[in-house]
């Protein structure tokens, strides 16, 4: 689990009961250091200097209407007010007049391009989530490659983290932010269009498709409050709103996918960090996929990952009832198969005994009842929170597991002689092939990690129709209670060939050198155009690699301050998460990423080719 609001959680949660009657710094050196300072280097609750470089802002909305409103629901305000100024050290600042300085000069009320040229749509550019854009929709090259150049910067106000992916359709691009605002920018130039707030930040990408029986065209999203949304595309007016799932821990964080007028929507949760307190009844939240009605948000299906509901299970050594089976959160997009009827989604481990058979899975849903057809698990027994990396294990699982959840969406691919595979990789290291069309069975497993907590592949990999292409985080931090970042651990990137599943393109690692806070891990999803593997590191440096032969094309450090189309000033950092995205000529990159010792940052890059 990595959000970037694991930090508040753990304050609210230490902190928050007596923060009216002790001063909270004492408070912090007491409860909830022990999280936050300390650890034994794999602990994925972020540090104090990522909680730093948070704004009040966005800590202070996060409590009061965002995914820890319900954790911190008897605070009053001054406390909530007073935790996030403890935290982050700033005061409330507005962006309103970044907004305006932003604006596009000339308002239109439609597409600047066709609706049907160059676009990203959604997390995976389609359906499969393959990550794959043909030559004609990137519109650029492998010669084109190395004269990319950077265009034009956005900034995302106060933010420590820039962890929403773009998606872009008829020259618009949209996308969310820590800021609970959804951003439409003009695709070229940066431009704003017109902003939404929502009750939530949005982490997600966001998917575009037409309103079936009208003449809309709408944009689909979720927030970390569980909340999924439906948006006129080209106004920003709410079409409407529908809360799909009512755990207080819930929260949307992979992209609904849109196909035949039904959207489906992967919930995940915050529980696995909740649990964690000796005081919490750890657990009871379940994983699922929600279908929507497109037009108008209603319910057509809830299918959870978990098919028991959690039960009471025995107490912990404080007196805490628990429960279980829980967890199994589905982080990632759903992946559609049309010709199966399934719809493919990747879970989580479990967050209490008895471990789930359906977590660390890949598991198919019939795509009209989400009835389940198959599942077929990765890592069985893998029952674990965040309190297993902590010094108060008192809700860890006994005999917990290693944390080696899916946190990205499988793949489905045709190879070139009409064999179908559908591939992912996994947290522990090793990548899977099973048959969709034989009930997931299991083709070929290959490691290219050594797998962790925030180790194997993470958010996301690509393939065409010859290979799956896999970035390696295995991220490690320094055992000498700095929580510093390993400069020699972690890294690569491989091809594998779907057929076989031997490795037929491989990158070293890189190393950082005297960079601080650098590791060369490669946690962010990567994307591919003929040709070229694009892959963004914890270093923060974007580069492009030869398909071939993995030889390096371009590379770009965005770890820099930039000049802003908004105005607000923007600094990239570690690029953790979204990939980047490849349409009509233009490369864009999410960079910053303070959570897990990287750099901090708040920017969103568009890169164009350089004219000869």
């Amino acid at each position: 689990m990595r959000p970037s609001v694991v930090a508040v959680a753990m304050l609210v949660w230490c902190c928050a009961p007596a923060l009216a009657q002790q001063d909270v710094a004492a408070l912090y050196a007491s409860h909830c250091a022990q999280c936050h300072d300390g650890g034994d280097g794999q602990s994925r609750v972020p540090g104090r200097g990522a909680m730093q470089a948070m704004s009040f802002d966005h800590v202070l909305g996060t409590l009061t209407s965002g995914s820890m409103a319900a954790m911190a629901r008897d605070r009053s305000d001054s406390e909530r007010r007073a935790i996030a100024a403890f935290v982050t050290g700033k005061a409330a600042v507005g962006d309103n007049a970044v907004d305006a300085e932003g604006r596009c000069t000339q308002q239109v009320n439609f597409f600047p391009q066709p609706l049907d040229g160059p676009r990203w749509n959604g997390w995976g550019v389609d359906a499969a989530n393959s990550r794959f854009q043909s030559t004609e929709m990137a519109g650029l090259t492998a010669e084109e490659v190395p004269r990319l150049r950077l265009k034009w910067a956005y900034a995302f106000p106060g933010a420590s983290v820039s962890f929403a992916p773009p998606t872009i359709v008829g020259g618009l691009l949209f996308i969310g932010g820590t800021d609970r605002k959804v951003h439409a920018l003009d695709a070229r130039s940066g431009c704003t269009r017109w902003t939404l707030p929502t009750d939530a930040a949005v982490r997600g990408a966001i998917s575009f498709g037409p309103l079936p029986g009208t003449d809309q065209f709408a944009i689909f999203f979720g927030d970390l409050r569980a909340n999924a949304y439906a948006v006129n595309a080209l106004t920003g007016a709410l079409i409407w709103k529908t809360k799909v799932e009512e755990h207080p821990a819930a929260r949307i964080t992979g992209a609904p996918t849109l196909h035949s007028g039904v959207l489906y929507i992967p919930v995940s949760s915050l529980e696995e960090a909740a649990g964690s307190q000796a005081s919490y009844e750890c657990c009871t939240f379940r994983g699922s996929v929600v279908a929507l009605e497109a037009v108008t948000g209603k319910p057509v299906w809830q299918a959870y990952t978990i098919p028991e509901v959690a039960h009471p299970t025995g107490k912990n050594a404080r007196g805490t009832q628990l429960f279980g089976p829980s967890g199994a959160a589905v982080w990632s997009a759903p992946t559609i198969d049309p010709k199966r009827n399934a719809v493919y989604v990747a879970t989580s481990n479990s967050y209490s005994n008895p471990p789930a058979a359906t977590a660390d899975a890949v598991l198919a849903f019939e795509l009209a009842t989400g009835k389940l057809l198959w599942k077929q698990q990765a890592t069985p027994s893998d029952a674990f929170i965040v309190a297993c990396f902590g010094a108060d294990k008192t809700n860890c699982p006994e005999d917990h597991g290693p944390d080696h959840d899916f946190g990205q969406s499988p793949i489905l691919v045709t190879l070139r002689d009409g064999r179908r595979v559908l591939a992912i990789a996994q947290k522990s290291g090793v990548v899977h092939a099973l048959d969709p069309d034989d009930g997931g069975k299991i083709l070929w497993q290959t490691r290219i990690g050594k797998g962790g907590a925030l180790g194997g592949s993470e958010w996301g990999s690509a393939a065409d129709q010859d290979r799956i292409y896999v970035a390696n985080s295995d991220v490690r931090f320094l055992r000498d209670g700095t929580r510093r970042l390993d400069a020699t651990q972690g890294g690569g990137l491989f091809g594998l060939d779907l057929a076989s599943g031997k490795i037929a393109m491989e990158v070293s690692p890189v190393a950082c050198g005297d960079r601080l806070q650098c590791s060369p891990a490669l946690s962010a999803a990567v994307s591919l155009i003929p040709g070229v593997v694009f892959s963004g590191g914890v270093s923060g440096f974007l580069r492009a690699y030869a398909t071939a032969d993995g030889k390096l094309l371009w590379e770009y450090d965005t770890a820099r301050d930039y000049t802003t189309v908004n105005g607000a000033p923007a600094h990239g950092g570690a690029i953790d998460g979204p990939g980047p995205i490849i349409a009509g000529g233009m490369l864009y990159t999410n960079s910053g990423y303070g959570q897990w010792g990287g750099v901090a940052g708040n920017a969103l890059l568009a890169f164009e080719v350089a004219k000869e």
